[in-house]
């Protein structure tokens, strides 16, 4: 990890994911997700369910018009479908993560970086995020019918003077990092495929590192608690969801 002295909390796992990778985790409650951009410039695409009812899972479109918002940092809470709270963003360096940019495709990839299959690139043939996604959602069960609108952690995609949506390459530096922390137990899903709208000329997504550590308690200025009133009212139901657990 980057700096791993940083890290708040007693860690209890570490691991890193390559570029254009995928990996996966119930985080439980109480505990917190740090992913780390170890160069700068990376992607890490993500998806959330609850481990429990796979049915219930990371909705894009409660969360932006719950909190006013069309981009992530810290203080934003992740809602589920169930307008429950999922992970909130405890803490941000990157200060901007894009919610509406989406996946690759394998034409995507294979349009902007050529054909790199495994039959001659072993290891390092291209993959797309949303391959990526499928191989690992298959794991636990899930398919093509559970891809939902994902976030883009690290990237920054916003709308110009000019009406057009923008890639800010420069987004994320190296050991930015942000921490999610689990208010309900969370099956996390990511890849680190190249996001779609990422103009590098090549085939060169970054690496990510990743420590889960115990989470401090939450206190009463909470920042994601008391970032919207929608905030209190889901972290409220999610404490009733959690009151038997």
């Amino acid at each position: 990890m980057s700096n791993p002295e940083a890290t708040p909390g007693t860690v209890v796992h570490r691991d890193a994911v390559p570029g254009g990778r995928y990996w996966s985790m119930v985080i439980r409650r109480g505990f917190t997700l740090r992913l780390v951009d170890r160069d700068g410039g990376a992607n890490v695409s993500m998806l959330l369910y609850n481990p429990r009812n796979l049915l219930e899972r990371y909705n894009m479109a409660d969360t932006l018009k719950g909190q006013h918002t069309s981009r992530l940092t810290r203080g934003n809470m992740l809602y589920s479908d169930m307008g429950r709270v999922m992970l909130s963003i405890a803490e941000d360096t990157a200060g901007w993560h894009d919610t509406i940019g989406g996946i690759t495709r394998d034409a995507d990839i294979a349009r902007k970086y050529g054909e790199h299959r495994y039959q001659e690139y072993g290891n390092d043939f291209y993959r797309s995020g949303r391959e990526l996604f499928l191989v690992e959602l298959a794991k636990w069960g899930l398919g093509r019918q559970d891809l939902v609108a994902n976030l883009n952690l690290f990237s920054k995609v916003y709308a110009g003077a000019d009406g057009v949506l923008h890639f800010d390459p420069g987004n994320s530096g190296p050991g930015d990092h942000v921490d999610l922390r689990a208010e309900m137990d969370t099956l996390v899903v990511l890849n680190t495929a190249p996001h779609p709208m990422d103009p590098a000329p090549h085939y060169a997504p970054g690496p990510v590192d990743l420590a889960i550590y115990r989470s401090p308690p939450v206190l009463e200025d909470d920042c994601c608690v008391n970032l919207r009133p929608e905030n209190a009212r889901a972290f409220a139901n999610t404490a009733i969801y959690n009151c038997q657990g």
